[in-house]
């Protein structure tokens, strides 16, 4: 009995320990990568209500502009660099996004799911 008892003490000492690093790990991140004027994946999925970092890795020699007028968000991408956005939380539903400089070709969208 009294092992038991030691036991769920260090447990939960572990607990108290481990919980503020979890505070800090931050939201989760998302890659983006913009190759031939395309966007990989083109449809990302996140999770509804929750804050995410998009890390969008332009792998073009060229720059182009991550834009959504839904998401309220553009940031210019130098070619070859990277560049990081914190969007949401989002309610449940599309947020569509382009490349202001070959918008014909770099398209896509990121859905919340609930």
């Amino acid at each position: 009995m009294k092992t038991l008892h030691y036991k769920l003490v260090l447990l939960t000492c572990i607990g108290f320990i481990i919980s503020p690093f979890n505070a800090f790990a931050g939201p989760p991140i998302i890659e983006l990568e913009i190759k031939d004027h395309l966007f990989y994946p083109s449809i990302i999925e996140i999770p509804a209500n929750k804050k995410i970092k998009l890390l969008i890795k332009n792998l073009d020699p060229t720059p182009e502009e991550f834009e959504s007028y839904e998401l309220n968000r553009e940031k210019v991408i130098a070619g070859n660099r990277k560049a990081v956005i914190f969007i949401g939380p989002l309610a449940p539903g599309e947020y569509p996004f382009f490349g202001e400089f070959y918008p014909k070709t770099a398209q896509g969208k990121i859905v919340a799911i609930e």
